[in-house]
């Protein structure tokens, strides 16, 4: 069990996060045309995928089993995006709702990884699996690469939130500082990769 406080996110700002990865999963299922179950099922798990490994990685409650509004809040997006039209929540503005969210997560995540005693490196990876693990489950299910397969800035982005939350806490920096500079450093760094395209190099000793 932690010794001190794990750190949350106001009750609606969390709830605002969970829905917009939702929207992704959710908008990724109509995109392929598929029912309102598999639309429902994709929201639920791009909403909680990446917090739900986490917690059951670092021996935690599972955040969202007994919240009585995670659940409803992603099976309510389920419907939104049944409803309406896709192009509608496609575009620049979700992805970019998307990056704030996943710099927040991955800060959050490592910080609760840090409250329940791992140590800093596991508690990086901790970060990254909450910021991501729903988005690549989401593209396993749907069948398409995942973003752990793709060249872009997005796992990168959530790395760096995460080591610089871990890094301020080596650091004994205080907390709102140091967890604010990390979200807003992984944010950028995504936003940037959304700005110009950036992408990491591929392995190229094989090319002649």
């Amino acid at each position: 069990m932690p010794g001190e406080a794990i750190p949350t996110l106001p009750p609606l700002l969390d709830l605002l996060g969970i829905a917009v990865f939702a929207l992704s999963g959710a908008l990724l299922a109509a995109r392929l045309r598929q029912t309102f179950v598999t639309l429902a099922f994709f929201a639920l798990v791009t909403g909680v995928g990446g917090g739900t490994v986490r917690d059951l990685l670092i021996g935690a409650p599972v955040f969202w089993v007994r919240d009585p509004w995670v659940a409803p809040v992603c099976l309510g997006i389920a419907l939104l995006a049944w409803f309406t039209p896709r192009r509608w929540w496609e575009g620049q503005l979700l992805e970019w709702a998307d990056a704030a969210g996943l710099a927040v997560y991955a800060v959050l995540g490592t910080a609760k990884a840090l409250a329940w005693g791992l140590p800093p490196v596991p508690a990086v990876l901790m970060g990254v699996i909450t910021g991501c693990v729903g988005g690549i489950i989401r593209d396993v299910l749907a069948g398409r690469p995942s973003i752990l397969m793709r060249p872009e800035l997005y796992v990168t982005a959530a790395a760096l939130a995460a080591s610089l939350c871990a890094l301020g806490e080596m650091l004994a920096l205080p907390r709102e500082l140091a967890w604010t500079g990390a979200a807003l450093a992984g944010f950028g760094l995504r936003g940037w990769a959304i700005r110009f395209g950036l992408a990491l190099p591929a392995y190229g000793w094989d090319k002649s």
